[in-house]
């Protein structure tokens, strides 16, 4: 038998990679199996280098499988200075070429239908290999995404930024002494930027002068009459002032009006002292940031500029992390049917928006993906510039520095293609001169176009901040079902987000730049008027409006991609949106982080669980498929490893069902690093909570899905049992919310006071974790009927009960999610009441609730937005499903009574610790085996269910384990 001897050498191989290649990176200069390339190693070979201008070589050293020195040569390669370039070799690939490709008839037929694996190295203190074990997987043109991405130069970007922010701090000095003695000028500047006149606003006005600076140093002869800025505001001009307003003058006849019409406006309004002083100190920033030889399309704009916005208190517009819009950008476009890539005619003709564009993370990165996919298409990115920036891109916000930053960071792409008027609005917001109030964005639920308060790319029709007209106002034209793609991080206020709120706030949505009362409550119902009909609730918060704006503007087709709070999962005000995906969208894709602390959101600063939403809008005569969960061990820590992410889950098929069994959902890799799990759960009408975010072992929730479907499937189990379930509010009543209680006069008929033993009305209001350990809670108030309003106090007083639902339930401090008072109480904030028709169902609601079977069920039922937190609603509870104790016979009934005289005095530990807990395990065992009547089988399956609950980061929130806390079987 002979053996089959090798058709192409591994030369010919890189020889033909490099050619594949360079159709996919236009302006890439992809040199193959050349010497003569590393300074002071002229013999060096390298199998592929690839260069291009402001970006760092990447050398790709291949080699057939069974070979072993591809990776030794990639890390070899890293710090290598290359002949006439500006960087280092930062980045070094190692290939590896099937045999496919070997021995193959037609090699470049063959590789490029091949299946590669390959892994990057970067040259930082640890030579970090990416991914850290195994292999990253996929085309030529998933390499040469990879070589795009990793050709960024790290080091010159860390560079750039640190001398940015350190010219803005100087400039805001300056600025802030100018306060001090001309606060008139420093007013004004702060009006033009729509701001507060605080420290943080002359920051943002020194940001936009140092943004505006670099840019002119960026295009400096580039066109006709454009100096650099030694020439213009250099140590020897004389009025550096007058000169750099003169060559802004120049810039704006061009264009480039987003960037520079603001910075013009307040470097006007500054004394020739003080500008001086303010352009000395930039320029040399700029030169210094230009020195780096770092482009500025690398997020640098976005990313210092967000740490500088006002109002996100209230806006509440957090800043979407760089890969995490990446991610989000890379799963939306997967989802646009039909696009060819390769026409920039066909790319022109789609319509992309972004409504609350903030600093244009997203719409920035949707035009990466865009411009890369063309690129990969044989296409040169640039030539589509200018029909992105004036056709295809919508950015929308009520910020004038959101405009500059989003029209910086997408004009910065191709300084050198010019554009004509952009689709970039700042929205009317507030109190109008005509007495009107507006709403921003949202004016565009009820019509296709809005007042914009300036357009920052037309110099013919408005000048660049605000209140500065020189024609008529200037209509925003966004047409009802244009879009193609519409992707936002909308705002996440609420009206009953109330944290951190003055006297002069009653409604947080619209308290931003200074809304008076009045005004915000004018807007609230303004925004109400607008939402009619729609998937907006008021409680759930403005992203709803905005998601709401989302789907009038998409097209049939069209593709929804939005940053969203994970309330929107369990929100019982968010049951409109799910609905409207149930029914209006297909191939819907819902991404949570199951880590703790900062990992479980997309955005910086936010400190809450995020989830991104992203679905294709239904075609005439479609009906939608089942849901796709994503959940991640962590959230994307750069660009490649959003890339990994996204080609694993649109790669992945024949996702795991939730209705499979406890056997966990399909598996997300990178390389052979675990990075989360995906499952597959049917999408239904009306609404449903989604269940499925957050999870690190996925077989939990098909435990508490077969739990609330009657037919139970623990891990470790071969079939399910049955067991009667049914949502709380078909077996009691649920209490009143708190401020039915106590709530300002007419609402509320009591005052809460301190607690008496003799109490009338007792009530158990608050938590206090170390007094919360038994079954059995005292009260903590007292209640007193106010004057006049004892008849209302009665009837509030018959909704007490013995039985108490936690509805804010720390699962890493606490260690009940029911409890019973002695007598009946009031259930106030934290302990609403659970009315049961028989008492003797008392019991039987708190020994099931507080076994693991319970927390399991309460768990899936709750809000995970927060860490180790578990929250619901009182009319949220009433879809809690529970064992349906209206169905235990009389011996059960009695046999609840008598687990909780057994086990009421004893002590229980923190939730998170249940698997380590002797009296969570006694509870275990008689509620499986005594109460339902199971084996010793189902009772080992529910402690192993209890330890694999504990392990969940939601539950745990990062808390550390005692080292005493051992499992119990």
């Amino acid at each position: 038998m002979t053996t089959q001897q090798p058709r192409h050498s591994e030369p010919s191989a890189n020889n033909e990679l490099g050619d594949l290649l360079r159709g996919m990176l236009f302006g890439c200069k992809v040199l193959s199996e050349n010497t003569q390339l590393i300074v002071g190693q002229p013999s060096l070979q390298l199998d592929n280098l690839i260069t291009a201008p402001d970006r760092a070589p990447v050398v790709v050293e291949a080699e057939y499988e069974a070979s072993g020195t591809g990776e030794s040569d990639a890390k070899s390669r890293l710090g290598l200075p290359v002949v006439n370039e500006i960087h280092d070799i930062e980045a070094a690939i190692a290939l590896r070429y099937p045999d496919t490709v070997r021995f193959a008839d037609d090699l470049r037929s063959a590789l490029a239908a091949a299946h590669l694996t390959y892994a990057v190295f970067y040259d930082d203190d640890d030579k970090t290999r990416f991914p850290e074990t195994g292999w990253l997987e996929g085309s030529v043109s998933d390499l040469a995404d990879l070589i795009r991405l990793v050709s960024v130069p790290q080091k010159a970007v860390n560079a750039a930024a640190d001398a940015l922010e350190d010219g803005i701090d100087k400039a805001a000095t300056v600025l802030n002494r100018m306060a001090e003695s001309r606060p008139n000028i420093s007013a004004t500047i702060a009006r033009l930027l729509g701001m507060a006149d605080v420290t943080q606003t002359r920051r943002m006005a020194s940001a936009i002068l140092a943004n505006a600076l670099v840019f002119h140093e960026r295009i400096a002869g580039m066109h006709h009459g454009v100096n650099n800025l030694e020439l213009v505001c250099g140590s020897d001009v004389a009025n550096p002032k007058s000169a750099t307003l003169s060559a802004w003058a120049t810039i704006l006849d061009i264009n480039y009006w987003s960037i520079f019409a603001i910075a013009r406006d307040i470097l006007t309004q500054l004394p020739a002292g003080e500008a001086s002083q303010v352009l000395n100190v930039l320029r040399n920033t700029a030169e210094e940031f230009g020195a780096t030889g770092v482009n500025n399309a690398h997020d640098l704009t976005g990313r210092i500029f967000q740490r500088l916005i006002a109002d996100r208190k209230y806006l509440a517009t957090f800043y979407t992390l760089p890969a995490s819009a990446a991610l989000l950008a890379r799963l939306a476009v997967s989802k646009m049917d039909g696009v060819a890539w390769a026409d920039p005619e066909a790319i022109g003709s789609l319509r992309i928006g972004d409504f609350a564009c903030g600093t244009g993370a997203l719409l920035s990165a949707v035009y990466d993906q865009i411009a890369a996919r063309h690129e990969r298409a044989g296409g040169d990115p640039s030539t589509i510039h200018k029909t992105m920036m004036e056709e295809v891109l919508y950015g929308c916000d009520v910020m004038p520095s959101a405009i500059h930053i989003t029209g910086s960071t997408l004009s910065g792409a191709y300084p050198d293609v010019d554009f004509g008027q952009s689709r970039l609005y700042t929205l009317a917001y507030g109190r109008q001169a005509d007495y009107t109030v507006k709403t921003g964005s949202l004016e565009l639920l009820q019509s296709s176009a809005a007042q914009t308060l300036f357009n920052t790319s037309d110099p013919a029709m408005q000048t660049g901040s605000v209140g500065e007209q020189t024609a008529s106002q200037v209509i925003a034209d966004i047409r009802d079902e244009a879009f193609d793609l519409i992707i936002m991080n909308p705002p996440f206020t609420s009206a009953t987000s109330f944290i951190g709120v003055s006297d002069k706030v009653n409604n947080p949505v619209f308290a931003a730049f200074g809304a008076s009362k009045t005004d915000q409550t004018e807007m609230g119902n303004r925004t109400n008027q607008l939402g009619k009909g729609s998937c907006y609730h008021g409680n759930a918060g403005i992203a709803s409006a905005f998601a709401a704006l989302a789907h009038k503007k998409l097209q049939p087709g069209g593709v929804l991609a939005l940053v969203l709070p994970l309330s929107v999962a369990s929100g019982l005000s968010w049951q409109g949106f799910r609905n409207m995906l149930a029914n209006d969208y297909t191939d819907l894709q819902i991404l949570s982080i199951a880590g703790n602390g900062d990992e479980i959101s997309f955005s910086s600063d936010t400190g809450m669980g995020e989830c991104l939403v992203v679905a294709r809008k239904l075609k005439p005569g479609e009906t939608g498929t089942r849901a796709i969960f994503a959940s991640l061990l962590a959230r994307p820590g750069g660009f490649a490893e959003s890339a990994a992410l996204s080609q694993a889950m649109v790669a992945s098929k024949n996702v795991r069902s939730i209705e499979d069994g406890p056997y966990g959902g399909t598996a997300i890799s990178i390389g052979e690093t675990a990075a989360g799990e995906l499952l597959s759960t049917p999408f239904v009408s009306g609404g449903s909570s989604w269940g499925g975010v957050r999870l690190k072992d996925c077989s939990l929730a098909q435990t508490a899905y077969s739990l609330t479907r009657g037919q139970v499937g623990l891990p470790s189990v071969p079939t399910t049992f049955l067991l009667s379930t049914a949502p709380l509010s078909t077996v009691a009543q649920l209490g009143l919310v708190d401020r039915d209680i106590n709530g300002p006069a007419p609402r509320g008929p009591f005052d809460k006071l301190a607690p008496s033993p003799t109490s009338t009305y007792p009530a158990l209001w608050n938590h206090d974790a170390k007094k919360e350990t038994r079954l059995v809670c005292a009260p903590d108030s007292e209640l007193r009927a106010r004057p006049g309003m004892e008849t209302k106090a009665v009837s509030v007083w018959r909704t007490a009960s013995r039985s108490h639902l936690n509805r804010d339930f720390r699962f890493n401090s606490q260690s009940l999610s029911a409890t019973l008072t002695e007598r009946a109480t009031i259930g106030g904030v934290s302990w609403p009441n659970v009315i049961f028709s028989d008492a003797r169902l008392d019991y039987a609601f708190v020994v099931w609730s507080n076994s693991t079977l319970g927390l399991l069920a309460y768990w899936w039922h709750s809000n995970k937005q927060q860490d180790g937190r578990g929250r619901t609603t009182i009319r949220a509870a009433e879809t809690l499903n529970v064992l349906d104790f209206t169905a235990l016979t009389d011996a059960q009934l009695l046999t609840a009574e008598s687990i909780f005289a057994d086990i009421q005095h004893l002590e229980f530990k923190p939730a998170y610790l249940a698997d380590a807990d002797p009296t969570r395990a006694l509870l275990d065992r008689r509620v499986v085996c005594d109460l339902l009547g199971f084996d010793q089988e189902i009772y080992r399956a529910v402690r192993l269910l209890s330890a694999k609950w504990c392990a969940e980061p939601s539950v745990h929130g990062g808390k550390a384990r005692p080292k005493s806390a051992k499992f119990v079987a």
